[in-house]
């Protein structure tokens, strides 16, 4: 009988170190983002069994995007600095007869020209825009992702940057993680904007490691847990801190959330709790055919309306 408890024991022990290696390493490819060039990244089609379950073991590798739109000469390349050093590059792009200035934050593993086609219809509404590439992202520097909590200073810098030039009526949009970010931002620094559109904000880092598991078809149960824990581990933060339900509370200007009903990583209940915390005035609109995605490229006259009718105050 002692064997075989020593045997259970050891098995248990085993086991639990092998998960909770497994999830360290899942924590750093979600918060990793490799040079262009430094990993081979195989399309979905091209990947043999032997990959996708190297991918369940060790993670799946992420490339930082590069640029896709073409700049021309209304395209103003900017660079802002973080307290640690890091070159983040941006795109400001002034609109004729503008009434105002839309900063633009892009998602996790995202980059700025995903959301330029947000940025077109901007302007076309006469706004400005200035379209950030976040740390570890796009052009900017470092290879470091903490899911919006260092990103948060990011955030700042472009808010100082347009609040610098004059601004009165500045405006955040940000969709997933930067949506996220916009909250926590705002909620640490006091950033008081004239109205914010929070597309597909996830609630917590917890409940954004529960999407991508989904997504991977994996139990979400210890292993989201497992992972929050390790990547502000790995990064040196309480990554259980990072709750844009909470931080919404801080949104003092009118909101517009919008959300797509088959989103598979950003469920209707968080949705729900960071309306229900936010006491300014607020509005939510739902896109009956959108996953996780650009709502904009995708239900584009819907998304046309809702935007421009939040910032006419109608």
């Amino acid at each position: 009988m002692k064997k075989l408890l020593k045997y259970t024991l050891r098995t248990l022990l085993a086991l639990f170190l092998l998960v909770n290696i497994i999830t360290a390493i899942h924590a750093y490819k979600f918060t990793h983002f490799y040079d262009r060039g430094e990993v081979t990244i195989k399309k979905p089609e091209e990947k043999s069994g032997w990959d996708k379950t190297k991918e369940i073991f060790l993670g799946i590798n992420a490339v930082k995007q590069q640029d896709t739109v073409k700049t021309d000469t209304s395209f103003h390349t900017i660079y802002l600095k973080t307290k640690d050093g890091l070159k983040l590059e941006a795109w400001y792009i002034p609109a004729d007869s503008a009434v105002g200035t839309v900063c633009l934050f892009h998602g996790h593993g995202s980059y700025k020209s995903a959301v330029y086609k947000e940025s077109q219809e901007f302007r076309h509404l006469h706004y400005n825009t200035l379209l950030l590439d976040f740390r570890a992202h796009g052009n900017s520097e470092g290879n470091t992702c903490t899911i919006g909590v260092n990103e948060t200073e990011d955030v700042k810098l472009a808010c100082d940057f347009i609040r610098g030039k004059g601004e009165k009526n500045m405006v955040l949009w940000g969709i997933s993680m930067g949506a996220a970010t916009i909250t926590k931002a705002i909620n640490d620094y006091d950033i008081k904007p004239q109205k914010v559109i929070l597309e597909m904000p996830f609630g917590s880092i917890l409940e954004a490691a529960e999407g991508r598991i989904r997504m991977m078809h994996l139990p979400a149960e210890p292993l989201a847990t497992l992972i929050t824990f390790w990547g502000g581990l790995e990064h040196g933060f309480w990554a259980f801190g990072m709750k844009p339900t909470v931080f919404a509370k801080k949104i003092s200007c009118p909101v517009l959330i919008q959300w797509g009903l088959h989103d598979p990583r950003v469920s209707r209940g968080e949705i729900d709790d960071i309306y229900a915390n936010i006491s300014a005035p607020k509005t939510l609109v739902v896109y009956d055919s959108c996953a996780h995605e650009s709502l904009c490229k995708k239900e584009t006259a819907k998304w046309v309306t809702s935007v421009s009718t939040f910032l006419a105050g109608k």
